[in-house]
């Protein structure tokens, strides 16, 4: 087996058989198609794995590594299948009649064909991988049915901040395993802002060597209550960064680096102070910040927001950015280079006499379109490159950059404004749950976070296309991502926790058709397999609530409490008493019934266990039967 897929192999390990009666046959993101058929594909050691196709010996390998963890056995793999010979066949044949990255599966009693290429076959493989339910005496049973499918966006990604917590290589890919398992192809690597520098320039060292350590990160909340007093520190190199983008690109997800500009730059600054409209200035840290260190000349921030002190637009500062997206440039293959452009602060511009100077000299009327002249100048050296800029959707202020494309994070008026004047956007708004970094439920139990509220039901109901445009204006929206965003972020833990299993929900409204989205069979009939195996992988998913647990106060005497579990395997506990409940409290295994009398009020609380142990926060029910609402005093 090729080596450099091995750690993609415990990935794939699916879990217990999904039921019949999802038409969706346990797949995540939905297929456009499923149509059964009578009969089934018994798959034993007898079958032949078959690869006809162009470039699918990696998917052929793959499978089979998956039907050895599944089944216990490998799969003989031969060129041809003989008469009467139950085989899988992997081929090409067909595929240049398929939507790019589509695939079609056919499962007959005799034979499984998966037609694709490239990613369309390595997408057809991992949706028969997950299609597969456990073996019962050596045989799997897959029933006899045929998938055609494709994605509805050509762009499906998923941003991860490295600058405010640095997270190793191994983390790096074990992620981007996820993203490719669940189709999604674009990884945004956010590497460059106030906190910290991460990637390896050689032409300046002193990014890394000064601009990738900071001395301390406030404690809690914004500004803090304290600080660490500890360094973060980190970078890639060069080398490290390539092998990323190998690794990636072998499970066809393309690696977009960003490099911020104009704002955000504290760190470069702290590195290269001439890159400041005044170098000499110290950096300003508030009386009441928690700081660790020197609070003299540039410093890397060690606090969270939006900071003055951004880059000079001069001709050394081009130069120098020049030089170092011609080192981004060399490392990372993709057509995108992510240039950042969010909450540049003008006020450094407006003070600075060179910045005023110039604007006069060009004509510009205000700061924002300094920022402008500013983006357009990057804009020229990265399309003379063969590349093409992407930035958050602030670079539409004072005039978009002429190939420039917006994402849209400040709700959708980016994305609509930028489709309107015929611009790419990808949509990534934190308005509707694509910030997933923010909270994932409102109990007191969840960590602590940057705020907001995305629980993964939020982003599922999201569709990336406004409905506002015009249906020519619609094919500018070239796609959807999620953000995570790591200022409370430590640990590739918590990230974990923070991305599943809100990534799952992003992947389908990424790929699926709106016609085949369906929120009940997704939580309550695929989500609970899915979270179950990333459960045996000891992943640090969030574990949902019980499913058909009301969020509000419930009116009357006599309840039935009908919850279901929203992880196989996973049991729920429930109090009436008051108490936390734990495995001291009564395990819910039926409907159960409740009365409450007239005039009281009993606090349903509840609390999942997954076999792994881990469980989700607690959850409450208020049941009130007309009881007196608690008094309250106020001083006065």
């Amino acid at each position: 087996m090729n080596k450099a897929l091995s750690i993609f192999i415990g990935v794939l390990i699916s879990t217990s058989a999904f039921a019949q009666s999802d038409p969706n046959l346990g797949i995540i993101p939905a297929p456009v198609s499923i149509t059964r058929a009578n009969g089934n594909f018994i798959l034993d050691k007898s079958t032949v794995l078959i690869n006809q196709s162009i470039d699918g010996a990696k998917s052929a390998d793959l499978l089979n590594a998956f039907i050895v963890n599944k089944a216990g056995f490998a799969l003989r793999e031969s060129k041809v299948p003989q008469p009467s010979q139950k085989s899988i066949l992997l081929t090409s044949t067909g595929s240049d009649k398929l939507p790019a990255e589509g695939y079609t599966i056919k499962v007959t009693t005799n034979q499984i064909t998966i037609v694709g290429k490239g990613a369309g076959l390595f997408y057809g493989v991992e949706s028969a991988m997950q299609m597969m339910p456990d073996k019962i005496a050596d045989k799997i049973t897959i029933p006899a049915v045929t998938i055609e499918d494709y994605p509805r966006f050509s762009y499906r990604g998923a941003m991860l901040d490295v600058c405010r917590h640095y997270f190793p290589l191994s983390f790096i890919k074990k992620y981007i395993d996820h993203l490719a398992y669940y189709k999604i192809n674009t990884f945004h690597w956010h590497l460059t802002d106030d906190q910290g520098w991460r990637l390896e320039i050689k032409k300046y060292p002193k990014l890394t060597t000064v601009g990738s350590s900071r001395n301390g990160s406030i404690i809690g909340n914004y500004p803090g209550n304290g600080n660490y007093l500890t360094p973060v520190k980190g970078f890639y190199t060069q080398d490290e960064a390539k092998e990323i983008v190998k690794y990636a690109a072998e499970r066809f997800v393309t690696v977009i680096p960003e490099i911020e500009l104009p704002g955000h730059a504290s760190a470069a600054i702290a590195a290269y102070p001439e890159l400041s409209c005044f170098s000499d200035r110290d950096t300003f840290v508030s009386d009441k910040t928690p700081w660790a260190g020197s609070r003299k000349g540039k410093q890397v921030q060690q606090t969270w927001g939006v900071f003055d002190d951004i880059f000079v637009p001069s001709e050394n500062t081009f130069t120098m950015l020049n030089n170092i997206l011609d080192e981004v440039i060399a490392i990372f293959p993709s057509k995108y280079i992510h240039i950042g452009g969010d909450e540049a602060p003008k006020t450094y511009w407006k003070e600075s006499p060179f910045c005023q100077a110039l604007m006069k000299e060009k004509g510009l009327k205000d700061e924002h379109e300094l920022q402008s002249y500013f983006i357009q100048t990057i804009e020229k050296h990265v399309n003379a490159k063969g590349r093409s800029i992407i930035g958050w959707d602030e670079i539409l202020e004072g005039g978009l950059a002429p190939n420039a494309t917006v994402m849209s994070w400040r709700g959708e008026a980016g994305g609509i404004a930028a489709a309107q004047q015929n611009h790419d956007v990808i949509m990534t708004p934190g308005s509707m749950g694509l910030y997933i970094d923010h909270k994932q439920s409102n109990s007191p139990d969840e960590p602590v976070t940057i705020g907001g509220f995305a629980p993964y039901q939020k982003i599922y109901a999201y569709d990336p296309i406004p409905k506002v445009l015009t249906a020519d204006q619609r094919k500018y929206i070239k796609g959807v991502q999620a953000n995570m965003w790591t200022e409370y972020i430590k640990t590739p833990e918590k990230a974990e926790n923070h991305a599943f299993p809100r990534l799952l929900a992003l992947s389908e409204i990424a790929w699926s058709p709106v016609e085949r989205k369906d929120l009940k069979n997704f939580s309550e009939e695929r989500l609970p397999k899915h979270l179950a195996r990333l459960d045996q992988m000891n992943i640090n998913y969030w574990v949902p609530t019980p499913i058909g647990q009301s969020d509000k106060a419930l009116s009357g005497g006599d309840f039935t409490i009908d919850l279901k579990a929203p992880v196989k395997g996973s049991k729920i506990y429930y109090s009436l008493d008051g108490s936390r409940p734990s495995e001291n409290a009564f395990l819910y295994t039926s409907p159960v019934k409740v009365t409450v009398p007239q005039g009281e009020k009993r606090l349903l609380r509840t609390i999942v266990i997954a076999p792994s142990g881990k469980r989700s926060v607690t959850t409450e029910t208020l049941l009130n039967n007309g009881a007196p609402e608690d008094k309250t005093t106020t001083k006065k």
